[in-house]
């Protein structure tokens, strides 16, 4: 099919009973903007079954990283949790998505509101040199029922600050804010409680959100979209309507767990 890469699997990792995430090669060909996602998937009976992934990686490695999450009767994820190395996986020749620098505003502060796999598109944000010389500070927040979902957590506080190319950017202006809400932790409860009665950046060290100077990326499930956006909207900020017409903030609908 001429829509689509073949590539091979070089890595599995499962994170815990629910999560996993790979790694495959990557086409010459294939382009794409930090935050944006693909089209995965198989070959199942002589058809191929897609869905839609971030992609973990940054725009400048050569390989692709996807995380998911473990659906025992889903239709794609119930094969894909079963990966081994070398298997075959397909990928869309075309990325697209809403998670990217185009969409906002000018701003002081980026904050990144994922729970679950939707920190995917993030991991490649926080990887991305340009997006640190665009603001003063890039805030992940990422928030997760269980310590065990905490996926990069190591990653993202020891590895991603030594980098030898950008770590002293990482160590400068990234703030990471992991949540649990089920199990003690050293932060507890939901992203947007958080951000309402203002703990979260009283505990990073930052005023509350405001529109003049924040913006925000958004990804999630379809409950927690809807509510990170009533609470921005409350707070006055505006969405991107569009792709290519910058708001205060903006959101991947097209995130699917299955």
């Amino acid at each position: 099919m001429s829509n689509i890469y073949y590539e091979k699997v070089t890595s599995v990792h499962h994170w815990n009973d629910t999560l996993f995430s790979f790694t495959c090669t990557r086409d010459p060909g294939l382009r794409f903007i930090n935050g944006q996602f693909v089209m995965i998937g198989l070959i199942v009976d002589g058809k191929p079954l897609m869905r839609a992934y971030s992609i973990v990686s940054p725009n400048y490695e050569d390989q692709l990283e996807f995380y998911s999450i473990k659906v025992q009767n889903g239709p794609l994820t119930s094969r894909l949790q079963h990966l081994k190395v070398g298997d075959e996986v397909i990928v869309s020749k075309k990325a697209t998505g809403t998670l990217v620098q185009d969409n906002l505003l000018p701003g002081k502060n980026l904050y990144l509101f994922s729970t679950g796999t939707g920190l995917a598109p993030f991991m490649s944000i926080i990887r991305d040199p340009d997006v640190y010389d665009r603001y003063e500070k890039v805030i992940l927040i990422h928030g997760v029922r269980y310590v065990s979902e905490l996926g990069y957590h190591e990653f993202i506080m020891n590895e991603l600050p030594n980098n030898e190319f950008f770590g002293e950017m990482v160590r400068e202006k990234l703030i990471y804010y992991p949540t649990v809400t089920r199990e003690p932790f050293y932060n507890q409860g939901r992203l947007t409680d958080l951000l309402i009665s203002g703990k979260l950046t009283d505990d990073i060290g930052l005023p509350r959100l405001n529109p003049v100077t924040d913006r925000v990326l958004i990804c999630g499930s379809p409950s927690m979209l809807q509510s990170c956006c009533d609470m921005l909207n409350d707070m006055g900020f505006k969405e991107s309507p569009r792709m290519g017409e910058p708001g205060d903030y903006a959101i991947e609908r097209a995130f699917v767990e299955k």
